[in-house]
């Protein structure tokens, strides 16, 4: 994966074509980036995922990741295409970039990063550490995980590697063990540092939110207001 650093003498926020919408949203996320690479910052969450849209779920686990686990920061990746599956109704990676933004607006916790919007092709894990450690060489990493992840952790691409640039943090809903997961990873591999995240049970998913939004429902306390506002302006998921 490309870090888009490009000549780091550049005006960041030197024009760029803005041709359209995605074009313009993904100029100024992928700027930003670029600025904030370069400050250090020592404990950081990696929470990726496709966000189609973001869900107040999300955002309560990553927030509660970054307090368990006393992150200095927790930043959102959404991805640019996934491996092995379509996204439905997606209204593309800069859109479903911009509606991340949107959800953390306002909280100092929470961050995005267009790190793999900003690469197009499948995105895998490995490439966005490998990245990130190049920017940012001293974050001690935290890549954030749920149930169905962290389960096939071994079929991913170079699981080893991803060890050697991070901790995992496995998300466990109230009532429910994640100590079967951290022990299957940890017989494959070893060294595997292994946390775990409590988290309430937020029954909300983004599939529910499209049919919900598809069938003309509104998807208001599902989503952050920010992320509602934009939606029903842009339209996205009709």
């Amino acid at each position: 994966m490309r870090n888009g650093l490009g000549d780091r003498h550049l005006d960041p926020e030197a024009s760029c074509p803005r041709a359209d919408w995605a074009a313009r949203t993904l100029h100024h996320q992928v700027c930003r980036h670029r600025r904030r690479a370069r400050a250090r910052v020592s404990r950081v969450g990696l929470f990726g995922g496709s966000f189609n849209p973001p869900h107040l779920g999300h955002l309560i686990c990553a927030q509660e990741a970054g307090e368990q686990l006393q992150l200095d920061r927790v930043v959102l990746v959404p991805l640019h295409t996934p491996t092995h599956r379509d996204l439905p109704g997606d209204p593309g990676p800069a859109a479903r970039l911009a509606l991340c933004e949107a959800a953390v607006n306002g909280n100092s916790l929470l961050d995005v990063s267009a790190i793999e919007v900003e690469r197009s092709g499948d995105s895998f894990t490995i490439d966005t550490l490998r990245s990130w450690r190049e920017m940012n060489p001293d974050d001690e990493l935290t890549l954030i995980l749920g149930h169905d992840a962290a389960s096939g952790f071994g079929s991913w691409r170079e699981p080893a590697e991803v060890l050697d640039h991070c901790r995992l943090a496995v998300v466990s809903r109230e009532g429910e063990s994640e100590q079967s997961v951290a022990e299957q990873i940890r017989a494959e591999f070893e060294r595997a540092e292994i946390v775990t995240v409590t988290m309430p049970r937020v029954d909300i998913s983004s599939s529910a939110i499209r049919e919900r939004i598809g069938n003309g429902l509104p998807a208001r306390y599902f989503v952050a207001p920010a992320v509602d506002a934009l939606i029903e302006s842009e339209g996205w998921y009709r």
